[in-house]
């Protein structure tokens, strides 16, 4: 049966709500909202095959005065890119003294070819692609896992390359790092996110 789940942004005024259906593999679809750097909402499609590896994702991001969309689909030659674009979202960004945004898609999709996973900026659903396809949920403590994702930026829907380390800590936690980044994440026993520090909170019903 399809989740409902919901996340409160705790870094900027926000949220996430997504309907997952997590048979063999992971279908899902979802909404963000949030007002940095300017009012934005983002909506996706997500589908991973029963090896966890992401099939595809198509997002699309509007404002306004502006939308941009972007679907990135997984082959046995890498990824095929394809992106629209109406509207002016620099121009909107400029309005609100914020700089350009980076240009929607991937300028090399071959620079994606070693990514098994996707991550979408600003989501805490797509941290569960490496930590199911992985399993670490059952995975010998501290050892670190490094994984290569799809990273699409959000709202400018630009996709680039990116290097993550997923590290178990036990039952219901993972370290997740990232460029100097890291954050050390709560999780359900599917390894959905329940709590990532600085980033979102689920919310779940009562």
């Amino acid at each position: 049966m399809p989740r409902s789940l919901f996340w409160s942004r705790t870094d900027i005024a926000g949220a996430e709500h997504a309907v997952i259906d997590d048979g063999p593999g992971l279908v899902a679809h979802g909404t963000q909202v949030a007002v940095d750097p300017i009012p934005w909402t983002c909506r996706y499609q997500l589908t991973a095959g029963a090896d966890g590896a992401t099939r595809s994702l198509e997002v699309t991001a509007e404002g306004a005065g502006w939308s941009r969309r972007v679907k990135l689909e997984r082959g046995a030659n890498g990824w095929r890119v394809t992106t629209a674009e109406q509207g002016d979202l620099d121009a909107a960004l400029r309005a609100a003294g914020q700089p350009p945004a980076g240009l929607p898609g991937a300028d090399d999709p071959d620079r994606l070819y070693d990514a098994l996973d996707v991550d979408l900026s600003g989501s805490p659903l797509f941290n569960a692609l490496p930590v199911r396809r992985l399993g670490l949920a059952g995975a010998t403590p501290d050892l670190p896992h490094t994984v290569t994702v799809a990273w699409v930026l959000a709202p400018s829907l630009e996709v680039v390359p990116a290097e993550q380390v997923y590290t178990p800590l036990g039952p219901g936690r993972a370290r997740f790092a990232s460029d100097g980044f890291r954050a050390e994440l709560t999780l359900d026993a599917d390894g959905l996110v329940l709590h990532y520090p600085g980033l979102a909170e689920r919310v779940d019903a009562r």
